[in-house]
């Protein structure tokens, strides 16, 4: 095993530098010892074309994304928001997991991935495989709606959106991580949203936890189950910079739990953890699985 080790480290050398292959072995001991928990965020989906919040695609971001408040208190603001969303959808529905996603899903299935918590809300964590990630906020696959609690295919709303507003559809600019588009105000007025088909007056929203929305306490409880039972936390493609992620850190950390993050950038948990690899998620992650022969 230790000259598979030193093997695979100087393999690795050839395209990273020493301190980054030391800190991917430590990662590869942490992992290799079983009972992990992986922690991800928008920095995993990079690679499937989805934008991040804050990395480098995320900085060319031009809007804000809507708050709760801002949708359940306006209409103009629903209109807005599911314009918008209407035209980034076909990137969300045609994005696909990635080596990370996959990498991961391997581990889950050799064993050494007992849980996965997602911050992602784009399904491709479940799309490569993981059935039983948990989505912390939520999925842009899912419809729900206010008034009954009705939820449905987004899908099935994307073609009745298409039935109230035909000709709409155009040229995207940009996408970003929360599946909707750079769409100059004027393009928005006259668009038409649709009620709940189920009880035909509820209001619509994506099934994920807007800004200003709390997720779930059920939720968050497994969440912290998950990280109770684990033997260490991994961090994949999150700057960690809510606290919606980062309390998981802090929890794992408080145990004595050993956490390690893969990212590219700093992080909130970065003084937290036992070990930090700055390198691209897919092929880093793909790396691991191999040399753990997932």
């Amino acid at each position: 095993m230790a000259a598979d080790r030193a093997s695979y480290a100087a393999s690795m050398e050839t395209s990273a530098p020493l301190a980054a292959v030391e800190a991917f072995e430590g990662v590869a001991g942490v992992v290799d010892g079983g009972g992990v928990v992986v922690l991800s965020g928008a920095g995993l989906s990079t690679e499937s074309g989805i934008p991040d919040y804050r990395g480098e695609t995320g900085r060319r971001r031009k809007g804000v994304p809507m708050t709760y408040q801002q949708f359940t208190g306006s209409e103009a603001d629903r209109q807005r928001y599911w314009a918008r969303s209407h035209l980034g959808w076909d990137s969300i529905a045609a994005a696909r997991p990635n080596t990370g996603h996959r990498a991961v899903a391997r581990l889950a299935d050799a064993g050494f991935v007992t849980g996965v918590i997602t911050q992602n809300v784009d399904g491709l964590h479940r799309a490569a495989g993981t059935a039983e990630a948990v989505e912390l906020h939520g999925s842009l696959h899912r419809v729900l709606c206010l008034g009954c609690g009705n939820r449905s295919s987004r899908r099935h709303l994307d073609a009745l959106l298409d039935q109230a507003n035909p000709g709409f559809r155009g040229t995207l600019a940009q996408v970003n991580a929360d599946g909707d588009a750079e769409l100059p105000l004027e393009r928005v007025a006259g668009f038409r949203t649709v009620a709940c088909q189920v009880c035909g007056t509820g209001t619509l929203k994506p099934d994920v936890v807007f800004f200003g929305e709390s997720v779930p306490k059920p939720r968050v409880a497994r969440c912290y189950d998950l990280v109770d039972a684990a033997a260490a936390l991994l961090v994949l493609g999150s700057s960690l910079t809510v606290m919606s992620g980062l309390r998981f850190v802090r929890h794992a950390a408080k145990q004595g739990k050993p956490v390690a993050i893969v990212n590219q950038g700093t992080t909130r948990g970065d003084d937290l953890a036992a070990f930090r690899v700055h390198l691209p998620l897919g092929a880093t992650l793909a790396r691991l699985a191999d040399r753990l022969g997932a």
